[in-house]
């Protein structure tokens, strides 16, 4: 189903090289709010940078996608140091088509990284690349954001129902 996650990571920093490799990925296409930072947030833990440093030392090619505008994006993506695609319009794979002609990648060598199950997930599931959904990073500050965390509970546990396991 392209909702109920395929991998459920407790934080993004778990995410290792090692995983990716595993898994035929040599390039992550990235959620920010909540999944890099916190919603909203321009602040970068610096587990995060670590591990975005981690990952291009291990030759991950990394890029950003994100629903939000550019003036939101954009320092952020300078912050670190990548590319990004704003006004993406996850759950739609426009934005991951773009993210994958800069990543150079074929859809079988990328994924999809993110905290929300009606966008990210649903985005990978649509384009037909892995998703791996990570728990929120802090909380949620839009209000349709926090309705959507509601409807996502029935898919999570399914998750869980299946086997899964939060890594």
């Amino acid at each position: 189903m392209i909702i109920t996650p395929e991998y459920l990571f407790e934080n993004v920093t778990h995410i290792t090289p090692e995983f990716l490799r595993s898994q035929g990925i040599r390039g992550l296409v990235l959620d920010v709010d909540n999944t890099l930072t916190g919603d909203e947030s321009q602040k970068l833990d610096d587990e995060v940078r670590d591990w975005l440093d981690a990952l291009r030392q291990a030759g991950i090619a990394l890029t950003i996608a994100s629903n939000n505008k550019a003036e939101r994006v954009r320092p952020f993506a300078d912050r670190v140091g990548l590319q990004f695609v704003a006004l993406s319009c996850k759950p739609l794979p426009v934005g991951l088509m773009v993210a994958r002609r800069r990543l150079g990648l074929a859809r079988r060598e990328m994924a999809i990284v993110g905290d929300q199950l009606f966008t990210d997930r649903m985005a990978g599931g649509l384009y037909g690349i892995r998703a791996y959904v990570v728990v929120p990073r802090g909380k949620d500050v839009n209000k349709g954001v926090k309705a959507k965390r509601k409807l996502e509970a029935p898919f999570i546990r399914r998750y869980y129902e299946r086997g899964g396991k939060l890594l």
